[in-house]
């Protein structure tokens, strides 16, 4: 892995672990074991370029994952349930759920920076738009589509906050049980 990649990868965890505000570049620049010169030639800018390099990784990152998963399973319900235990099964196996969301990262900084206000918006509609293409594909109209892939992009979104904060998986079991019916009735 090369030293650009390595420092992403290594902030994105910590970023997700502390969030922006609870991470000093020093601590980044002691992970990495860089100094602080090999910090500054790959971002110029500091640690909120850094910040949106690991949000544009993140968003990679998750968007192929949601892309394989929704290309596996013919239908919006079964992808959506295949996709929720895959993030149970990681909670419970990890305790965790670093690299499946960002969300803590938007809540500190989407007020204070307008630039990663931005990538996190677009990550977040690079989301919504998998959920809105299989819907479609379901039958739904497009104005359906939107609506229930916003609320599937809320909802999901906000139940692993909630597993991170409850330390528990129930949060996610319930979105996804109240997702699958109201696809039913949708």
């Amino acid at each position: 892995m090369d030293t650009k990649s390595m420092i992403i990868d290594t902030a994105t965890m910590l970023f997700q672990l502390k969030g922006y505000l609870g991470v000093g570049l020093n601590e980044i620049l002691k992970a990495c074991n860089i100094s602080k010169g090999a910090l500054y030639h790959h971002f110029p800018n500091g640690k909120e370029e850094l910040l949106i390099a690991c949000l544009e990784a993140l968003n990679e990152t998750i968007i192929k994952d949601m892309e394989d998963i929704f290309g596996r399973y013919p239908s919006t319900l079964e992808a959506t349930d295949a996709m929720v235990n895959q993030l149970i099964t990681h909670f419970e196996t990890e305790k965790t759920l670093i690299g499946y969301t960002f969300s803590s990262i938007v809540s500190e900084m989407a007020a204070l920076s307008d630039p990663v206000r931005i990538v996190c918006a677009q990550l977040y509609q690079d989301m919504q738009d998998i959920y809105f293409n299989k819907l479609v594909a379901d039958g739904f109209s497009e104005d359906k589509a939107y609506s229930f892939a916003l609320m599937m992009t809320a909802s999901i979104e906000g139940g692993m906050m909630l597993c991170l904060t409850q330390k528990a998986t129930e949060p996610l079991r319930v979105i996804s049980q109240a997702l699958a019916n109201s696809l039913k009735e949708f």
